[in-house]
């Protein structure tokens, strides 16, 4: 499973009287300018596991999950960033899930590639991390591929950690399987990111596993270019790439092509 963290601007930690005081600001302030600043501040003492306890026992999960409604999309994607680094923490989790489906409505509203598309994809990736979840992003799977098809490079290896964490769970399988995304095999080219291609690859692995898992699978269930087609052993094009992956210089990559081939 992947995760994903914000690096910490500052080093130290903070004190309960100093969290406290700046959860305070965050709920007087209606200045988006002081709103931001707050949570970076509140972002960078999250990197650290003490300050992760001691804000959620401040309600500070909840004062900053609010910013998620904030329209300044500056404070938002602060919000996402400050949530990110505090989501490290498994009883942070269980209180972040609540805003997990106002997320996933900021990745789809967000302008492409943005900053605050990409702090959404981040903090989605490590709330998939564990399958607890992942029943909450359903909805969002197609948003999910619309940005591997679209996206930048760098949004394309950020919503493919998300892809890979869901399709190592069995039970996301036909949701995954029904999304359609006909360009799913440019990816797995030779001349691809590297980061890009060995996630595609392990995305696509996953499935493969799990669909010979799964009794009962009916091929009426799926379009014909959903990416069960586009996985399918009929699938020529997907064959002929991986064929010519086998080539490939990195070994991360053949392990990968050899774990879909061997399924």
């Amino acid at each position: 499973m992947l995760t994903d963290s914000s690096p910490p601007v500052s080093t130290h930690t903070m004190d309960v009287d100093a969290l406290q005081k700046l959860i305070h600001l965050l709920q007087a302030t209606d200045d988006p300018l002081i709103q931001e600043q707050a949570l970076i501040t509140l972002s960078n003492s999250a990197a650290f596991s003490v300050n992760q306890d001691i804000i959620r026992n401040l309600d500070g999960l909840s004062v900053i999950g609010g910013m998620l409604f904030n329209c300044v999309p500056k404070v938002k994607e602060k919000a996402l960033n400050a949530l990110n680094n505090l989501s490290m923490n498994i009883k942070n989790q269980e209180e972040i899930q609540v805003f997990i489906t106002q997320v996933c409505g900021t990745v789809e509203s967000a302008p492409l590639n943005s900053e605050v598309q990409l702090a959404g994809l981040r903090l989605l990736t490590n709330m998939s991390v564990t399958s607890d979840y992942h029943q909450k992003m359903i909805n969002s799977i197609p948003c999910f591929l619309h940005l591997l098809s679209e996206g930048t490079e760098r949004t394309q290896i950020q919503v493919l950690k998300v892809l890979v964490n869901l399709s190592a769970n069995p039970a996301m399988t036909r949701h995954l399987l029904r999304a359609q995304v006909p360009s799913f095999v440019l990816l797995l080219d030779n001349c691809a990111n590297r980061d890009i291609l060995v996630r595609a690859l392990a995305f696509a692995a996953n499935l493969k596993k799990n669909m010979n898992d799964e009794e009962g699978t009916k091929i009426e269930e799926y379009s014909e270019d959903s990416i069960f087609f586009t996985l399918s052993r009929d699938s020529a094009p997907f064959a002929q790439r991986l064929a010519s992956l086998l080539h490939h210089p990195d070994t991360e990559v053949k392990e990968q092509v050899v774990r879909i081939l061997t399924q």
